[in-house]
């Protein structure tokens, strides 16, 4: 049965149980097909060492999306924000746009925004406890990164709880193939973002700030002042910081405090040992990986796997999968808080790794600690929902009580 599973599988055909768990698939590819070539004659990968191997090698495979999205979005908005955000980019405009966010994310702008960050997410604490609970998605895990994000982009506080609609509309037309109606809201939430963005740059730029508070949007704006980007890079940098500041810490905060629902036991040991959370995060990262799925193109003729692929093959990077290998994983589909070493893929690797990646681990870190340390008891009080996407894993919906 396993192998049936994974010679059918189809990238384009995800059934509904694969949105749900989808590492019994994952499994079957790796044991049966690891270098599976889907109907459409792309590749999808499951094994560490392929992945970690394409990468690696960014002069052989391009992260580049025009080719690959020109036949799914067209001459859209979509088209312009996802060939134009900086983890869709190449070198050398890669490197030339991720310097300009370089300074938001160094170990001293990092250790300056930790008590930010713990006193927001005190204050969502208190405000669970005034309630007696909370959904950890809606009122925690996205509200955390939304305002740190909102910060960095200057965003009036009233402003932001359009931000998740957008993020999520934009997002989710990544998806394998995404419906017509996930289109048609990407699309109108690019056209929205930018109109809401030219307001607040012209708004920056008659009263800029010094970066002191966190406030990076000065700095984007300098940038397309010295000419280092233009106007339509600086409008899809600042929905890229949105999209991809807070897609990965809501799916972290939110997959963790689940897991660790779910496992009493793992539970148990990090309030015994508060000193797990480093380790308990990681784990948290490799076994529900917030990203699920990466795509690259051969620039030129490549081996992957023993397989040959000519230049022009689109490969899909089976990150979920590559973190339960068991040759990198031992007893991979075992959530262990201690687990040590742990060099998952969460964040990618290579030049594209995950720019901030350590804001994230620090967000989560201090977003599930703090929540347990507090919290003698939590329970799930209602139904648990899934996004429901391939790419991105995270849930839509996770209700607690607290005492």
């Amino acid at each position: 049965m396993t192998e049936a599973l994974a010679r059918s599988f189809d990238i384009n055909r995800l059934p509904p149980e694969f949105l749900d768990d989808p590492f019994p698939t994952y499994h079957a590819l790796r044991n049966h097909d690891p270098v599976h070539q889907s109907p459409d004659g792309s590749y999808f990968l499951t094994r560490y060492d392929d992945v970690i191997g394409v990468y690696k090698d960014f002069r052989a495979w391009s992260s580049d999306k025009k080719v690959e999205f020109k036949p799914k979005f067209g001459n859209s908005p979509l088209y312009e924000h996802h060939t134009t955000s900086l983890v869709f980019r190449d070198p050398p405009d890669h490197t030339r746009i991720r310097r300009l966010f370089g300074p938001a994310f160094t170990p001293r702008a990092l250790g300056l925004l930790q008590p930010r960050v713990e006193r927001i997410v005190d204050g969502f604490i208190d405000q669970a406890a005034k309630d007696g609970g909370m959904d950890v998605i809606a009122d925690y895990a996205f509200a955390l990164p939304v305002e740190l994000i909102g910060d960095m982009l200057g965003v009036p506080r009233p402003d932001r709880w359009r931000l998740r609609d957008w993020s999520l509309a934009i997002l989710g037309a990544l998806e394998p193939v995404p419906t017509a109606a996930r289109l048609e809201a990407g699309n109108r939430s690019v056209d929205e973002f930018k109109a809401y963005l030219r307001d607040l740059i012209a708004d920056r730029r008659r009263n800029p700030g010094d970066g002191s508070d966190g406030e990076i949007l000065s700095a984007l704006i300098a940038g397309e002042d010295d000419d280092a980007m233009t106007e339509i890079d600086l409008l899809h940098q600042c929905i890229f910081l949105l999209n991809a500041g807070h897609e990965t810490t809501t799916n972290l905060i939110g997959n963790g405090v689940h897991e660790l629902l779910l496992q009493p036991d793992q539970l148990a040991a990090l309030r015994a040992d508060p000193d797990l959370i480093e380790t308990c995060v990681e784990e948290c990262l490799r076994y529900q990986s917030p990203n699920q799925l990466g795509n690259r193109r051969a620039l030129v003729d490549c081996n992957v796997g023993g397989v040959d692929m000519p230049a022009g093959t689109l490969v899909t990077m089976g990150i979920g999968g590559a973190n339960r290998d068991p040759a990198q994983f031992p007893d991979p589909d075992a959530f262990d808080i201690a687990r040590s070493p742990n060099r998952h893929l969460a964040f990618g690797m290579g030049i594209h790794i995950c720019a901030g990646n350590s804001l994230a681990r620090m967000e989560g870190t201090v977003a599930i600690a703090r929540l347990f340390a507090r919290f003698g008891h939590t329970e799930i009080t209602g139904p648990v929902v899934r996004g429901g996407r391939a790419r991105f894993r995270g849930l839509a919906s996770l209700p607690i009580a607290v005492a």
